[in-house]
């Protein structure tokens, strides 16, 4: 999530951006004391430049972005201040435990770039020179516009661009079209006409049974706890170089704070048994029952890609859901692009920079791995406020 800041950021860069600012301006690391006037530039900049602030908001902003057992100053988010001394323009970072083979690096995930006015602007060119490549050991963001891409690639970073993809599998394609349609008309994604919606959807069923994903022969979904979803998922991801490291503690906090979003439903868990028994896959979801599904994570064991993709799509359609949507991943493109109903849009660019050569060498042969909670997929700043 970011402003649009090309103009004035590009102005910054290239007359003023070098020079030494004004005493009392400079970047530094945002403190809780910031929050107030963080909370407002949010509203004004993302919120079509609104001057009240969500009842919640100042709270949710201290609890994700203060809140992470990785938290450190150093690690967090990054304010400017102007002239009066005021913050006039801000990057809100989260921090994340990464593990590059074998060796533990702090990620950060930034989620809104915010300025406020020309001084704002001129902050944000400083406050961008600090995501540069050659400062960061890994930084990332899931939800960038092209501006931001834009400016990304010119910091030595890269563009992803199977995950910044979104796949969407439909089941019930009449109360599939009047979710989508509820950004436009809010009520046609109310219980009532969803109810009506779905004896029609039955009889398209009927005439097109592709609309009803195969599950995989002999394997079976279950509901797990979330520690059991942490045991299971935990050995799947070993397989990537550069991946989440989900310490307890980490995986433990980031679910939790996931779970305050619900707008998007219940925080739910479930695991993929092979007919012998074996786990060999599991995934996390957010439910709202018969609406959408929004599947955070996917991980299976290797070379368990189809069963595993499958088999999630019929638990999820013999649930009731009217659709079901998540994060692209290179490892699973192949399955999941062989499912019938399914399509693909544009999510917003996943960008990230570092000046790792490991990483950048991982990225290129699509052995990194992120997942729906390394992302803001699950936070109230795109949903709420």
């Amino acid at each position: 999530m970011d402003a649009d800041l090309q103009p004035n950021l590009q102005s910054s860069l290239a007359t003023g951006g070098e020079e030494s600012p004004p005493r009392g301006c400079g970047v530094r690391p945002m403190t809780k004391r910031d929050i107030p006037i963080i909370a407002q530039l949010f509203s004004r900049t993302f919120r079509s430049h609104r001057s009240e602030v969500a009842p919640d908001l100042e709270g949710y902003l201290e609890t994700v972005f203060f809140g992470s057992p990785h938290y450190r100053p150093e690690h967090g988010s990054i304010v400017y201040d102007g002239a009066a001394g005021n913050v006039a323009s801000a990057i809100l970072a989260l921090p994340m435990e990464f593990t590059v083979h074998g060796r533990p690096i702090i990620a950060k995930l930034l989620c809104a770039f915010m300025a406020d006015g020309k001084e704002g602007a001129a902050g944000a060119a400083r406050l961008a020179r600090q995501m540069r490549a050659a400062r960061q050991d890994l930084c990332f963001s899931d939800n960038s516009s092209p501006v931001s891409a834009d400016h990304w690639v010119a910091g030595g970073g890269a563009v992803l661009p199977i995950q910044s993809l979104e796949w969407h599998r439909t089941f019930r394609p009449l109360a599939a079209g009047a979710i989508a349609w509820s950004r436009y008309v809010p009520l046609s994604r109310s219980p009532g006409v969803l109810r009506f919606l779905g004896p029609f959807d039955g009889l398209l069923r009927r005439r097109r049974p592709s609309l009803a994903p195969a599950a995989a022969a002999g394997c079976r979904t279950i509901s797990v706890s979330p520690d059991e979803f942490f045991r299971c998922a935990g050995p799947m991801m070993e397989r990537f170089p550069v991946r989440p490291v989900w310490s307890k503690p980490e995986f433990d906090w980031l679910v939790s704070v996931a779970a305050l979003n619900q707008r998007l439903g219940s925080l739910q868990y479930r695991t993929v048994i092979a007919e012998d028994g074996r786990v060999i896959g599991a995934f996390l979801f957010f439910g709202n029952k018969g609406r959408e599904a929004n599947v955070l994570n996917l991980l299976c064991a290797a070379g368990h890609e189809f069963d595993v993709t499958g088999q999630m799509l019929a638990h999820l359609d013999a649930e009731g859901y009217a659709q079901a949507n998540g994060m692209a991943q290179p490892f699973l493109m192949n399955a999941i692009s062989r499912q019938r109903w399914l399509s693909f849009k544009h999510r917003g660019y996943f960008c990230l920079v570092t000046r790792h050569a490991e990483i950048k060498d991982a990225t290129l042969r699509n052995e990194i791995y992120f997942g729906g909670l390394a992302s803001e997929s699950w936070s109230r700043l795109l949903t709420d406020f």
